[in-house]
């Protein structure tokens, strides 16, 4: 019983706390004097309270514009959006910020934010990646022109991530052709993965695919066609053995080979 009257209690001071914090800020917001909401911001972000600060920040953000105080706005209303998940508007402003404070000792940093808040507004590797694309550009141009930057660490290790997502993506959409049996465009897609990642870990599988695709090709062409995609898949196979010696699809494939070689030597005789 005591228990169930001191959470009433508590509830209760909990809700006059919250509704007399709600009411100073609606005074503050209400204020005309920019410098009431310019402390007030500094008071909120510090406490952490990003939603109070970002809405006064937002506010005296065209007053300020020229003042001194107007470089702690911008650059603090940039974190605050970022801190509250909405990358890219965070993005947005950290650009805005070390486009308008080139010299500022925090333009670095701005500089570095813009390309992180794109990627973490970047999805799963299964989706578009086109923002994923954008943030690449903007981490690399970033380490391009902070080389020694205290910074660069974690760009590499984002970097890395985003390049590792697109790779991912790259893979799945070569596998996706094979699946849906465009056996032709499978081969093309392979092919142009592995000129673009040259050291993924991918290339094993997509190799043996490759051939398994230029295989069901061969099948499924018209008599006329069947010799020269036979021989293509023959020799997709021997570079697949030549670079995997050891794979764990090798079986499958000298099964695929055998029996490929076989209808190629009948073909070429006819």
């Amino acid at each position: 019983m005591l228990k169930r009257v001191f959470f009433k209690h508590f509830l209760i001071a909990i809700t006059i706390i919250s509704l007399a914090s709600c009411s100073k800020f609606r005074k503050i917001e209400k204020s005309e004097d920019w410098r009431v909401k310019y402390d007030a911001a500094l008071k909120y972000y510090e406490e952490e309270d990003y939603y109070r600060s970002g809405i006064l920040f937002e506010q005296i953000l065209p007053i300020v514009r020229g003042l001194p105080e107007g470089e702690a706005v911008q650059f603090k209303f940039a974190y605050c959006q970022f801190y509250q998940d909405f990358f890219l508007l965070a993005a947005h402003h950290f650009k805005v910020f070390y486009e308008t404070y080139a010299r500022s000792e925090f333009a670095r940093e701005a500089q570095y934010m813009h390309a992180y808040s794109l990627y973490a507004n970047s999805p799963v590797y299964n989706l578009d990646q086109s923002s994923s694309m954008e943030a690449l550009v903007a981490m690399q141009t970033f380490i391009n022109r902070y080389p020694s930057t205290k910074f660069r660490d974690d760009a590499t290790k984002v970097i890395d991530d985003i390049q590792q997502k697109l790779e991912k993506k790259a893979y799945e959409n070569a596998k996706q052709y094979y699946k849906v049996y465009k056996y032709k465009a499978a081969v093309v897609a392979f092919d142009s993965f592995k000129n673009d990642f040259p050291d993924s870990q991918f290339n094993e599988e997509a190799a043996f695919l490759k051939f398994m695709a230029q295989y069901e090709l061969a099948e499924k062409s018209i008599y006329s066609k069947q010799l020269e995609r036979y021989q293509e898949a023959n020799q997709f196979y021997l570079e697949f053995v030549d670079s995997y010696p050891a794979s764990e699809y090798l079986k499958e494939a000298e099964k695929k080979y055998a029996d490929s070689l076989e209808k190629s030597t009948k073909l070429a005789k006819k």
